[in-house]
């Protein structure tokens, strides 16, 4: 039998894959330098966000943190969230990038596949990621815009199963033979992605991913040194890269209003 041909590719998840840290706790001191959020909301998306990183969250969680989310943005000018990120874009993501999701970006198109990125973060801040990164195309989540203003509706989520289906879409209009492609995520939310490929990879995996990765044979890799960016490619000046919120920067203070209504609850 010939050996298979065509195109492949590597889907690469973004938060805690190629980026040393999420995304969510990254702007959240920029968007309350923007007048977007409070001090206080900051510090509570911190507590939240190392809740959130260091526990991991099942589906229950997320989609709680989902729901507060798009109350949370309903209103917010797109124009304004635009040039927060467009300023700070650079600053934020040139020092998180792990070396070794470089690297490995780099020897799959050594290889000739492409290179996706597969985020629950809005489109507008994966895309120019992607673009830094060298990436072929993205996955991300689509928030729906009105008027100029964030409507707190989520016309696409990129989230556990639609993962999978938006890769199915992407092999389906590329050509990909999904059994030689290969795939790069830390969360157990991200099972569907990983199983859908003939080459998945646990990264940094959380305690149920690294549980399920060892069950089905999955390799694990340990990325641990964060790199800047600049040394790597090069990245454009401040105000050329052009970005919306992220869903994942959302989700960061949805945790924060989360946990606050708890505290209500438990306290009446």
């Amino acid at each position: 039998m010939p050996p298979a041909t065509g195109p492949t590719a590597a889907f690469f998840d973004l938060d805690k894959t190629i980026i040393a840290k999420s995304s969510t706790l990254a702007f959240s001191r920029e968007f309350q330098a923007g007048g977007l959020i409070s001090r206080t909301a900051v510090l509570r998306s911190a507590y939240a966000q190392f809740v959130f990183l260091t526990g991991g969250a099942d589906h229950d969680q997320m989609e709680k943190l989902r729901q507060f989310m798009s109350q949370l943005c309903a209103g917010w000018p797109v124009e304004t969230v635009k040039e927060i990120v467009a300023d700070t874009l650079h600053h934020v993501v040139d020092p998180l990038v792990y070396d070794e999701a470089v690297s490995l970006i780099e020897d799959h198109h050594a290889a000739g596949r492409d290179v996706v990125i597969v985020s629950a973060s809005g489109t507008e801040v994966v895309e120019p990621i992607g673009e830094l990164l060298g990436a072929d195309h993205v996955v991300a989540t689509s928030l729906e815009v009105v008027d100029g203003r964030y409507t707190g509706e989520i016309t696409f989520y990129a989230y556990g199963d639609n993962k999978a289906i938006a890769m199915r879409r992407l092999a389906e209009e590329h050509g990909y033979d999904l059994q030689r492609c290969y795939a790069y995520s830390d969360s157990v939310t991200d099972a569907p992605m990983l199983a859908l490929v003939g080459h998945p990879y646990a990264v940094n995996p959380d305690r149920e991913l690294r549980r399920l990765a060892t069950e089905r044979g999955w390799p694990i890799l340990v990325f641990e040194v964060p790199v800047g960016l600049r040394s790597r490619v090069r990245l454009p000046p401040p105000r050329q890269t052009a970005a919306v919120l992220t869903v994942g920067g959302l989700s960061a203070l949805a945790a924060a209003m989360w946990l606050r209504v708890r505290r209500r609850r438990h306290a009446a």
